[in-house]
């Protein structure tokens, strides 16, 4: 089997400045730097066959080039647990290609995603209560970045371990 998503991965300076917020204190577990990616379509395990048509059907989604910029932080709260997130903007843009990419999955015959697609890059992660972010989100309410060209979208696979989980890049789709 093997566990797939869709993401767009992020340009170094990106990266560095989310890695920077991560010295914040905040409790809880942040996100390693090889970790940091907007993800557009999780897929999960999937059979040999069916990676190989997913994979075929994404080179057939268009890429038309954007820009992104970073947009606020927030979170994700749920009864065991939740995620810190640094948001993206324009949203519009991104959403479009997540839609492209959800219908090019369907039709390799999976179903539909059922939560709305929010575009986000997940900062950290905790288990249980929340703990108390509000210093964390109010300090970074602003968070901004000079914008970036998205220029291509990749294929992972997610290998999960003891450790945490390790992403794999299996295909990089780039713009048209």
């Amino acid at each position: 089997m093997h566990r797939l998503f869709v993401a767009l991965p992020l340009p170094e300076p990106v990266t560095d400045q989310l890695i920077g917020l991560m010295d914040d204190g905040a409790p809880v577990n942040w996100q390693g730097e090889e970790q940091l990616h907007l993800t557009l379509r999780f897929i999960g395990p999937v059979e040999r066959p069916l990676a190989e048509e997913i994979a075929a059907a994404l080179q057939r989604v268009s890429l038309p080039p954007f820009e992104l910029r970073l947009g606020g932080v927030g979170r994700f709260s749920r009864r065991r647990g939740g995620a810190l997130w640094a948001g993206v903007a324009p949203r519009e843009p991104v959403a479009a290609l997540a839609g492209r990419i959800e219908r090019a999955v369907q039709g390799c015959g999976l179903q539909p995603e059922a939560r709305a697609f929010h575009p986000h890059i997940t900062l950290a992660r905790w288990s249980g209560p929340e703990p108390d972010l509000g210093p964390f989100l109010r300090r970074y309410s602003d968070l901004g970045s000079g914008p970036w060209a998205v220029s291509r979208f990749t294929l992972f696979e997610s290998h999960l371990s003891r450790h945490g989980a390790a992403y794999e890049p299996v295909a990089s789709y780039p713009a048209a």
